[in-house]
């Protein structure tokens, strides 16, 4: 397991996405929407760089199940949402993959009468994407690996991590057999985290 981004360069990343929301709403009142379960750190950390009137709601999308590393179906469950009829949104997820989670989930909340709808993510994985559309905050563009930490797992483990780790073959291999993660886990790698926020 390395390290690709640090807790220090998270939260510089979280700052440069939060200047940004605030360039684009100003004060007005904005229904924040974050995808369940990977978001939940960085929808913490984002909202209270914000000056607005929030009303946050989470939803959930999975498509990665167990130990599996590529997506199978998606599945949404929106029973939480409020009314967004005539409403800002801005729909916050952890990674932009292979893009299907947010391409869905971008309809269906335009088709619940959103009046704009804007989407932000910690991390854009490099050469995954499926979609045409693209999020309009992105904090950092990452490899193609499978990344924990931030809010992020692996079969449920390793969210709690301060920083965005890389499993590689090994660990994911000792995951799946239940051994414990190996101790290596803060070596950084050469990765440049110094993606500025995009619009």
């Amino acid at each position: 397991m390395q390290v690709l981004l640090s807790a220090a360069e998270l939260a510089s990343g979280i700052d440069r996405l939060a200047d940004t929301v605030r360039r684009e709403y100003g004060r007005r009142p904005l229904v924040v929407v974050g995808v369940l379960t990977g978001s939940i750190v960085l929808v913490a950390d984002l909202i209270r760089r914000l000056e607005c009137p929030i009303e946050l709601s989470m939803v959930s999308a999975s498509s990665y199940r167990g130990t599996a590393t590529a997506p199978g179906r998606l599945e949404l469950r929106l029973d939480s949402l409020p009314d967004l009829a005539g409403r800002d949104v801005l729909l916050v997820d952890d990674i932009f993959d292979t893009g299907r989670t947010l391409e869905a989930l971008v309809a269906e909340l335009r088709r619940r009468g959103a009046a704009s709808i804007r989407s932000l993510v910690l991390v854009q994985k490099a050469g995954r994407a499926e979609v045409a559309m693209q999020p309009d905050f992105v904090g950092f563009d990452i490899p193609d690996v499978f990344v924990v930490g931030y809010g992020l797992d692996f079969d449920g483990a390793w969210r709690h991590l301060p920083h965005l780790a890389a499993l590689d073959s090994a660990d994911i291999a000792a995951a799946r057999v239940g051994s414990a993660p190996r101790p290596d886990a803060h070596r950084p790698t050469p990765v440049d985290p110094a993606g500025d926020a995009r619009t």
